[in-house]
């Protein structure tokens, strides 16, 4: 399926939900909506869905407009954050629903497969009021993939799940996404996912489209400050800079030499820093800043370790478990070819070349 959306916009009563954007779909391929909450993602989806109508622009599917044409005549299958499950109906009943409608053969087989690789193979003899939240969304993922629609629409589908199965369904999905022939469009609030499915991403904040492409792309080269803020979990470091004669120098003095464009406005710049970019250990040609610990916590494999130094509050990621007391100094190093450098406007001046490790320790 091809699905566009043409200069489509989204207005309800004096407030813009949507505001004028387009955008083309990779047909066969997963496209994730990233953004915070109320960034525009479940209003977008609805209208690619058909459950809503845009207030300008049109929907095409295969060059088709099917901007007026309700959701019940398109073949979608949609997961929202909230699951829907037919209550009277088994869990083996429910998944198999959409391949009955279909006249498939060899239908319990193949709920059985798709039960199995979401983990609720031993459910399916139960009703959902007899499961766990996080059991009965994934008997309606498991509804969704069984009707093998030309686009899926899974609105956060794992938000209500407990970390560890988020992590081992993220990757499972992931190769079911690739081995299907599904346009899927996911909705997340965490770049870390988007990350992880891969495919095309498309940036939203407050109902605007910022930036869209290959996901790998739109991270490493963020077109704005408002992408690079909504696109790096924990939040990219941002510290005000002016230019000097050999690149960017921060308020503490440092400098970095990187090629900014020509034309570039000298004051009023920013440079960015991932936390995965910062490390506690040295290395040639690193540039270092001495700091206080004002706050470290360990989150599954890393550390965060936040920082008061002379270029402003920074927050490093560190790979593995460490312990920090509050207080003790700390001293950060980055290498310099890992900065990224934002104009007067907000806009990318600079990015560190793709062959450049993120993170390593």
């Amino acid at each position: 399926m091809q699905l566009a959306l043409d200069s489509i916009s989204k207005k309800v009563g004096a407030q813009t939900w949507l505001y004028d954007m387009s955008l083309q779909l990779h047909s066969g391929a997963v496209t994730v909506l990233l953004g915070a909450t109320q960034a525009g993602k479940t209003s977008l989806m609805r209208i690619m869905a058909g459950l809503d109508v845009p207030t300008a622009g049109r929907v095409t599917v295969d060059g088709v407009d099917v901007t007026g044409m309700p959701v019940r005549e398109r073949n979608v299958a949609m997961v929202y954050q909230q699951f829907i499950n037919y209550p009277s109906m088994k869990v083996a009943a429910n998944i198999a629903s959409p391949l009955k409608l279909r006249g498939e053969k060899n239908i319990d087989a193949r709920v059985r497969e798709i039960a199995s690789r979401l983990h609720i193979d031993m459910f399916l003899d139960r009703y959902p009021a007899e499961l766990s939240g996080g059991q009965q969304q994934r008997v309606a993922l498991a509804r969704a993939l069984a009707k093998g629609a030309p686009l899926m629409l899974l609105d956060e589908p794992l938000v209500n799940l407990d970390y560890k199965l988020r992590e081992e369904l993220r990757e499972e999905l992931t190769q079911l996404f690739a081995a299907g022939q599904s346009t899927v469009v996911y909705a997340t609030t965490e770049p870390g996912e988007a990350l992880l499915l891969g495919g095309y991403t498309a940036v939203l904040d407050e109902g605007e489209l910022l930036q869209y492409g290959p996901t790998a792309e739109v991270f490493h080269a963020p077109n704005s400050l408002r992408v690079a803020r909504a696109f790096s979990d924990p939040p990219m470091n941002l510290m005000p800079a002016t230019a000097a004669p050999q690149g960017v120098r921060l308020q503490g003095g440092a400098e970095f030499a990187v090629p900014l464009p020509e034309g570039l406005e000298a004051s009023g710049l920013t440079v960015g820093v991932r936390a995965s970019a910062l490390r506690v250990h040295a290395r040639p040609g690193d540039v270092s800043v001495d700091g206080v610990v004002e706050l470290a916590e360990i989150s599954g494999s890393d550390t965060f370790v936040h920082a008061a130094t002379p270029w402003g509050d920074l927050v490093a990621q560190l790979t593995g478990v460490h312990y920090f007391e509050l207080g003790a100094a700390i001293t950060l190093h980055l290498d310099p070819a890992q900065v990224y450098v934002f104009g007067a406007d907000g806009r990318l001046a600079w990015a560190p070349a793709r062959h450049i490790a993120q993170g390593g320790r």
